[in-house]
C-alpha cells in the first residue's frame, strides 16, 4: 500500500476529514464544499501522529535541508516533532509580525543562506503557505519546498505556487482520500464522481 493511501486512511479513521456530499460545508472563504479538513485533531493521537511524522521525515531526507520551519499555528507541532526526529533546528513563521518587542515574523534562529522546508497541515488556496515562505525568503533563506499533510489539489493553487516558483508536496491529497473513503465505506460510490467534479469546478473568491 502506498504512503499516500496510508495517510488518507489515517485522516478518515481519526475523523480529521469530514465528507458530506449532500450537506455542504461553508468555508471561511465562502466556498461551498462537501469536505472539511481539521488536521488539528491529529495532534492528540499517538500512533497516527507518529506515522505522519515518519512520512514527513522520509519525504524531507532527500532534500538535504538545514532547518525545519513551521507555519503558525497549525504547522508548529508537526515541525517540532519532525525537527526532533531529524535532529535539526526549528523555527516558525508568524502569519503577521508581532506589533511589539522585536516585531519578529520568524521565531527561532536561522542564518542567511540556510535551506529549509516549510511544514503546513493542509494546502487549500496556497496563499498563506506562499506568504509564509516569502517571509523566509526575505530573510535570506532558501525554501526547498512547502510540505503539507493534506492538499485539496485545486488547479488554481498549483498555478499560485508555480507563479511564486515555489515547490510543494503533500503526504496525501483529496482525490486519493475520496477513493479511500469509498473503499472503506465512509462515502457511497455514487458520491465519488460528485465530489471529484466539485474539486474541478472550485473557483477561488
Amino acid at each position: 500500500m502506498n504512503s499516500s493511501k496510508v495517510i488518507a486512511e489515517i485522516l478518515l479513521k481519526e475523523k480529521a476529514v469530514f465528507l458530506r456530499p449532500q450537506d455542504l460545508f461553508t468555508w471561511t472563504s465562502g466556498i461551498k464544499s462537501p469536505v472539511y479538513c481539521d488536521n488539528r485533531l491529529l495532534i492528540s493521537t499517538v500512533d497516527s501522529r507518529q506515522t505522519i511524522v515518519s512520512s514527513f521525515c522520509e519525504t524531507i531526507r532527500s532534500m538535504n535541508v538545514d532547518v525545519i520551519a513551521g507555519t503558525a499555528t497549525a504547522g508548529i507541532p508537526w515541525a517540532a516533532w519532525i525537527a526532533m526526529e531529524m535532529k535539526l533546528p526549528l523555527v516558525y513563521v508568524r502569519s503577521s509580525s508581532k506589533d511589539h518587542g522585536r516585531q519578529n515574523a520568524i521565531e527561532g534562529q536561522i542564518s542567511k543562506g540556510k535551506s529549509v522546508v516549510l511544514i503546513e497541515d493542509l494546502i487549500s488556496t496556497g496563499k498563506s503557505s506562499i506568504a509564509a515562505a516569502q517571509k523566509l525568503q526575505e530573510s535570506g533563506v532558501e525554501v526547498k519546498s512547502v510540505i503539507s499533510i493534506f492538499n485539496y489539489g485545486f488547479s488554481q493553487a498549483a498555478e499560485v505556487f508555480s507563479k511564486a516558483t515555489l515547490p510543494f508536496k503533500s503526504l496525501t491529497d483529496f482525490e486519493t482520500l475520496a477513493h479511500v473513503a469509498v473503499e472503506q465505506k465512509y462515502m457511497d460510490p455514487q458520491s465519488l464522481q460528485q465530489v471529484l467534479e466539485w474539486k474541478k469546478g472550485v473557483i477561488f473568491p
